[in-house]
């Protein structure tokens, strides 16, 4: 495989509504929607959009969310032979998006919380190949993302992270991080002082999202460099990030320089903002070089 994915399965609840509600405030006339979710399953089947052979390590619930999430996976190329079905029910995110295309998000994480390390390390080392590029995210317990973090650092392979929800980090996960791509919230919720805080805990390299102002790359020894954005006309910010990260993670496994790759990454998570859902019709690799 290209791309391995070590993340959540969600079905997502989507409401459209004219203005995100304060706190206890009801706001009417919602539109809603339902769609797969998940920010690894997003991330698997964006990098399946892109051309790349992907395979998708979580679990689901022996439901039929569950089902119908696999069926969707599949549908979309994507290998699940790793993903495992148990107890507990498929997780479900409830999501509130706005005129202006902003999000709240509430996930309820059922069967995402059942993935343990043994799950994860069986099948990296069933699947993964000497490029394969590993990306994980933080929706499943701190144990899946350190032995993913474990394996790659000790068979040599490119470990990106996407740190959300954001929480502090075990330091041996930064230190086998390849890249990280927090947002400038998440960047805050991880516990550093920024992003060269990472850089000095041993990641190779930070890339900072900035929504409708691009993202900035963090290298050791380096000037920071702004990516701009695309122009797109934003409907739901939803995946955008997840998005982001499977085409960087599948321009890598490409060998694109760092700055193009994060190039290419900032133009997929533009596209990701044009329709709503997490899953977006994103366009093949070679149309964003």
């Amino acid at each position: 495989m290209s791309v391995i994915v070590v993340g959540s399965v969600n079905v997502d609840r989507l409401v459209r509504v004219s203005h995100l509600p304060a706190p206890g405030e009801t706001v009417i006339n919602g539109v809603l929607e339902r769609a797969g979710g998940g920010k690894g399953a997003n991330a698997a089947v964006a990098a399946a959009m892109l051309g790349a052979p992907v395979a998708l390590i979580a679990a689901v619930g022996d439901d039929a969310e569950g089902r119908e999430s696999l069926d969707d996976l599949r549908g979309h190329g994507v290998d699940v032979s790793a993903v495992a079905v148990c107890a507990e029910p498929t997780g479900v995110a409830h999501i509130t998006i706005d005129e202006q295309a902003e999000n709240t998000i509430v996930v309820v994480s059922g069967a995402n919380a059942t993935l343990g390390a043994d799950a994860v390390r069986r099948g990296l080392a069933r699947l993964a190949g000497p490029r394969s590029v590993v990306l994980a995210g933080l929706e499943v317990p701190d144990a899946a993302v350190v032995a993913a973090a474990g394996f790659c650092r000790r068979h040599g392979l490119r470990f990106l992270l996407d740190p959300a929800p954001a929480r502090p980090l075990p330091g041996e996960v930064i230190a086998a991080c390849e890249a990280l791509t927090p947002n400038s919230a998440e960047l805050h919720g991880l516990g550093v002082d920024g992003p060269e805080a990472l850089l000095d805990a041993g990641a190779r390299w930070v890339v900072v999202t900035r929504g409708a102002d691009g993202a900035e790359l963090f290298a050791p020894g380096c000037a920071s460099v702004r990516v701009p954005a695309t122009s797109v006309d934003a409907v739901d910010t939803t995946g955008a990030g997840d998005a982001f990260a499977a085409a960087l993670a599948v321009a890598l496994h490409a060998d694109m320089a760092r700055e193009h790759a994060v190039r290419v990454a900032v133009a997929a998570g533009g596209i990701a903002c044009t329709a709503v859902g997490a899953r977006v019709a994103l366009p093949a690799l070679d149309s964003l070089r």
